[in-house]
């Protein structure tokens, strides 16, 4: 199960559609949405700088590098404004593409950046992050026989959803190998531990907006790491409750994610 980090997936026909992964992840994590999506949209699936197969991470890390790297590949496919759908850490660079005026509208599913003003857990949150990257580099030579079994896939999965039978290994296998591969990760974290990510220029954002959340997200847990989302930036915003689901509703349940996206676009 050999992996090929490509730098983004481009396909289907209709009005353009940017799909933003999560931290340590790449433009596969959509591959489960893909088929639906493609029905109705032009979709572009970037992987985000600094991560396997993306743009290398260079010089030093800032809050506008991630969304400077993607308003390049808006560019670079032709897209002035796209429909975007982001992921954790996609979720947040989704909002700051939104700020900058790049999107129709914004359905996001679990963003980071959400924390409480002066809740500093977030830094536990990098901590993990750190901590589980030395974990995907020691299972990387062995992660096909990893994910040979239920428990191995169970374990794989534990932080991203709770429905894992029907993920194929091979995606598994290049998760892992691609969280391991993440070389933009450390200097991430230590900016974010350094300095925080997240501020948002939420008055900006003009688009609709859709937050989707798992109640058993255990990596963003909610409501907690939603408050700002909640109190301060878009307590109007269509917000979605998915019940006993995990951080990745794109993996854990990708027929209603996948409908949730469509069906909020279409609007």
């Amino acid at each position: 199960m050999y992996s090929i980090f490509t730098a983004s997936h481009r396909g289907g026909r209709g009005s353009p559609l940017v799909c933003l992964h999560g931290f340590t992840g790449t433009w596969r994590t959509w591959e489960l949405v893909l088929p639906v999506l493609e029905r109705h949209h032009d979709v572009l699936a970037p992987t985000l700088l600094g991560h396997a197969g993306g743009p290398p991470l260079e010089g030093d890390v800032s809050a506008s590098v991630v969304p400077d790297a993607i308003e390049r590949a808006m560019d670079d496919a032709g897209f002035a404004t796209a429909h975007i759908v982001g992921n954790s850490l996609g979720g947040y660079v989704a909002f700051q593409l939104a700020a900058r005026g790049r999107a129709d509208s914004v359905v996001a599913l679990a963003p980071a950046g959400g924390w409480a003003r002066g809740d500093e857990s977030y830094k536990d949150t990098a901590r993990f992050f750190a901590t589980t990257q030395d974990q995907m580099k020691a299972a990387a030579p062995h992660a096909e026989a990893l994910v040979a079994s239920a428990g191995g896939r169970r374990q794989a999965t534990q932080f991203l959803a709770t429905n894992y039978e029907h993920i194929p290994a091979e995606l598994l296998v290049h998760q892992i190998v691609g969280g391991a591969s993440c070389s933009g990760a450390r200097p991430m974290i230590e900016y974010a531990i350094r300095d925080g990510w997240y501020e948002l220029d939420a008055e900006k954002i003009t688009c609709p907006v859709r937050i989707v959340w798992g109640t058993d997200d255990r990596l963003l847990p909610w409501p907690a790491t939603a408050a700002r989302f909640r109190d301060d930036w878009f307590p109007h915003a269509d917000w979605v409750e998915l019940e006993g689901i995990g951080h990745c509703p794109q993996l854990d349940v990708p027929l209603e994610t996948a409908q949730l996206i469509v069906g909020f676009t279409a609007r």
